[in-house]
């Protein structure tokens, strides 16, 4: 089915990905590209919409990232974002310069409503501005339909080439009524339909797979995580006992975890797959002995999961394919274009270079963590394994600052465990995104029983949010975090220490390492 869709132009913002997810919140589909993306490439796509995204350069730097003029002849509407408002600006003959006043934060900005871009929008709205230049000048055809008082030029629009700018962020949510604009640009200027659906998206996936694989057979990495197991219950509508899922214990699993996906997804469980757990829990304690960089250990782990792969897929005989379950922040956090990145994914960057399978199938490559749960619902997955907190393919081992060792792993599991347990009989666990116990590499001085300690800090972390692309620190009850402590403390051996982090995302990552 050929799909409508609107393509993200990344020239390094920091909230590339949450454009494409605030387009498909209005059910149009979208993808981000590099900025320098050619133009018959997206001749090809031939997409109904194209967004700039913001970027950490001024366009008028040796070092700037510039698009090609020609973009703006295509007849393809587009919105320049914060950098890519002042990129569009620069090349159609405006001007940029630094800004006598820099921008950051929450900002009111006067709006004329009379603009397509601006229907339905308060004519003093909230937005959320992150700029040092700005545009002084906008080019002699385009109309200035938005101002801050020290910000002359904050929306410009040429309504006759479909070219539309705004030096605000309209995706993150501070931005009050960015999704209205987001939306205006998609379905009034765009033309969108939305057609991008999850039920429609989980038929064409399946069938895809099927003409795919045809009699191949084919090798899935169940983790039991969300992602994995929307994977291969996926695959298994496509092509049955042509799939074997092989399940890891890597020994960086949470308390009991084994076991319970074993109980869902093993031979008494209740689905029709052909399962193989694999405890290789001493191989990877090996591998990741004396190892404390974070990159280093994700990359062991990603490996040493494939190799375990290999071997299982020699065992069963002629595996021709291997699923992952990659979601679309994998893909952009491992970088993507012009973003930077910021941690290898174990099943997207931290993948080995020779791999020994024909092809690896990712059925989930450009879904969001939220899109991920919708399509398990449509697969008649149960809520209870579909709303299952997230656990990245790493595990523990990215929850372990400094070195892996299985008395740290046991003192995070028994920490991490005693903390859901106690969120769960507090009730506050079901808006929460995603919480759990990390083990810091910080030791500290402590009184247990009238005699010194030095033993381990365990951080505790929970975040609100709805597409792990940003969050903010969950604010946990006191006399929650209190019976936490003190439980953690005097029920796990090696901890006297316990922390809750504050941090958002970003400056920092939802995981610790």
């Amino acid at each position: 089915m050929e799909k409508e869709m609107i393509i993200v132009l990344d020239f390094g913002g920091q909230y590339n990905q949450l454009i494409a997810r605030r387009v498909r919140e209005c059910n149009v589909y979208c993808e981000v590209h590099p900025y320098n993306m050619g133009l018959d490439k997206i001749k090809e796509i031939n997409p109904k919409g194209i967004i700039f995204t913001g970027g950490p350069n001024s366009v008028y730097s040796k070092d700037s990232a510039l698009c090609e003029k020609e973009i703006f002849e295509l007849g393809i509407p587009i919105l320049g974002i914060c950098y890519g408002s002042q990129l569009m600006s620069y090349m159609l003959g405006g001007k940029v310069e630094t800004a006598p006043v820099s921008e950051y934060g929450k900002t009111e900005v006067d709006i004329d409503t009379s603009s397509v871009l601006f229907e339905n929008v308060s004519p003093k709205t909230i937005c959320w501005m992150s700029h040092t230049d700005y545009i002084s000048q906008a080019p002699s055809d385009f109309k200035i339909v938005a101002h801050t008082p020290v910000c002359p030029v904050a929306a410009m629009e040429n309504p006759a080439r479909n070219l539309y700018a705004v030096q605000f962020h309209p995706e993150v949510m501070h931005t009050v009524e960015g999704i209205k604009m987001l939306s205006n640009f998609v379905y009034k200027v765009c033309k969108c339909t939305g057609d991008w659906k999850m039920a429609s998206f989980v038929e064409t996936t399946i069938k895809q797979i099927r003409e795919r694989v045809g009699t191949g057979k084919v090798l899935c990495a169940l983790s039991g995580g969300v992602d994995s197991s929307v994977a291969a219950v996926l695959l298994a509508k496509a092509v049955g006992k042509q799939l074997t899922c092989v399940f890891v214990d890597h020994g960086l699993l949470r308390k009991n975890e084994g076991d319970e996906v074993e109980a869902v997804f093993g031979p008494d469980g209740q689905y029709d797959l052909n399962f193989i757990r694999v405890n290789a829990q001493e191989r990877f304690y090996s591998k990741l002995a004396g190892v404390e960089e974070p990159e280093q250990k994700r990359k062991i782990i990603g490996e040493e999961f494939i190799r375990v792969f290999e071997e299982e897929a020699k065992k069963i005989g002629a595996v021709d394919y291997l699923v992952q379950g990659t979601i679309y922040p994998d893909v952009i956090e491992s970088g993507l274009g012009k973003s930077a990145v910021i941690k290898s994914h174990h099943n997207v960057g931290g993948l080995p270079d020779c791999v020994d399978f024909k092809e690896i199938i990712e059925p989930l490559r450009l879904l969001f963590k939220d899109e991920v749960r919708k399509a398990g619902l449509e697969l008649g997955i149960p809520e209870y394994l579909v709303y299952r907190q997230p656990f990245p393919g790493p595990g523990l081992g990215i929850r372990i600052i400094g070195e892996v060792t299985a008395e740290k792993v046991h003192i995070v599991q028994e920490a991490d465990f005693i903390y859901r347990e106690e969120i769960a009989k507090a009730g506050v666990d079901k808006g929460l995104g995603q919480y759990f116990a990390a083990l810091t590499n910080m030791r500290s001085v402590g009184v247990m029983g009238d005699e010194r300690t030095y033993d381990y800090a365990i951080a505790l972390r929970a975040v609100n949010t709805s597409d792990f692309m940003t969050a903010e620190a969950a604010q946990i009850p006191w006399e929650v975090l209190g019976k936490i402590t003190s439980r953690i403390v005097n029920e796990v051996k090696g901890v006297n220490r316990v922390m809750y982090d504050c941090t958002g995302k970003p400056p920092a990552t939802i995981e610790f390492e």
